[in-house]
């Protein structure tokens, strides 16, 4: 199991702790947590934390059980009262030494949690942040549904067609001979793949890696039609950029090329998520998987989501998830060698010529 993000981690924690994971999905987890000593103590802190609420509720449950029979006795009928156990009289000698370890302990746990990160993971499962990917997903339903009717009615005169049903996002090169990474979520559960450039030819494409964790998949260009381009453009930044960087992007989410362009306004992304940034550019469902280059033509991430109601709060992956992602990738999995781009010759050019020379190199990708 490759490294994944804080949230889809304590998603699959809680799925575990509840024993809601297959035998296989059990299994990789208990060898991922072995492999990571980090996720490990986070498993163990978030289980302390679920043991400690429980029993927190548990005693709740007595005290107000027992409450409920001692209303019932009038009070000239009260049981009498009986001398102390030697466990009650421990247990009032030593009562406020015991209430401050626990007070200790309690301030422990949930500032580990804090640290960790759990708040932001609950914030996250409650917020609309994947609001882009249901977008394209109830665009998908959509289709497939007004395809269904069409087809129902002009079955005789569809017959042998290929249906030109689909729902779009975006794509880019990054080898030349025909390497191209989207989004996962974009590819995922697709019949086929095709990819149409600036020009508007389109070529089939398979989908050759994909990366859930990250949101990341690599597709290549299977169709004989396709004449490998010249080396890209562009280089993939793998160092840090700073706020307050100028970026822009390219991308489809329309049927026409859509240039955006703003600044980075945060080195992490959603709920303080390391491996994206935030940034100012607006996007809509079709830049999913997109290119974010800075000024000097690097590309320093990938279009992957967006906040709803607040204008401009979209996220881009990083590169440097990118280029791990590429190097899991089983060599004998490819039929070309994948070769990125270490040649720059964007920098200093007018943003124009920029967007000139990168636009052949970003498709539309177009699921079935």
């Amino acid at each position: 199991m490759n490294r994944i993000s804080d949230q889809e981690f304590m998603f699959l924690a809680d799925k575990y702790l509840r024993n809601e994971l297959d035998g296989r999905e059990r299994s990789d987890f208990k060898a991922y947590c072995a492999a990571n000593p980090d996720r490990a103590d986070q498993l163990r802190t978030h289980q302390l934390f679920l043991e400690q609420l429980k029993a927190h509720v548990d005693r709740k449950a007595v005290k107000q059980t027992l409450a409920a029979i001692a209303n019932e006795y009038p009070a000239d009928e009260k049981p009498e009262v009986k001398r102390e156990t030697t466990l009650a009289t421990l247990w009032n000698k030593y009562k406020i030494n015991s209430l401050i370890a626990a007070s200790v302990a309690i301030v422990a746990v949930f500032s580990t949690l804090w640290l960790s990160g759990y708040y932001k993971t609950i914030e996250t499962t409650t917020s609309n942040y994947s609001a882009l990917r249901r977008d394209m997903n109830t665009v998908k339903r959509n289709v497939s549904a007004q395809n269904a009717v069409i087809n129902s009615i002009n079955s005789e005169q569809r017959k042998g067609n290929k249906s030109e049903s689909h729902f779009g996002a975006t794509g880019f090169l990054v080898s030349a001979n025909g390497y191209v990474v989207t989004n996962y979520h974009v590819v995922k559960d697709a019949d086929s793949v095709h990819l149409q450039n600036i020009a508007g030819e389109a070529f089939r494409a398979e989908v050759l890696y994909i990366d859930p964790a990250n949101d990341l998949a690599l597709l290549h260009i299977s169709d004989s039609t396709y004449r490998p381009l010249k080396s890209a453009p562009y280089t993939f930044k793998e160092s840090t950029s700073a706020i307050g960087e100028e970026v822009f992007t390219i991308g489809f989410p329309r049927d026409d090329m859509v240039y955006g362009q703003g600044y980075l306004s945060s080195l992490t992304g959603y709920a303080g998520d390391t491996t994206a940034y935030q940034i100012s550019i607006p996007v809509n469902p079709g830049n999913s998987g997109g290119p974010v280059l800075d000024s000097r033509g690097n590309v320093i991430g990938i279009i992957s989501g967006k906040q709803n109601g607040l204008d401009g709060a979209s996220f881009a992956i990083k590169t440097e998830a990118l280029l791990k992602s590429i190097s899991a990738i089983p060599q004998d999995s490819l039929s070309d060698k994948l070769l990125i781009s270490k040649k720059n010759s964007l920098h200093g050019l007018a943003r124009t010529e920029q967007i000139r020379r990168v636009q052949d190199y970003v498709y539309m990708v177009k699921v079935f």
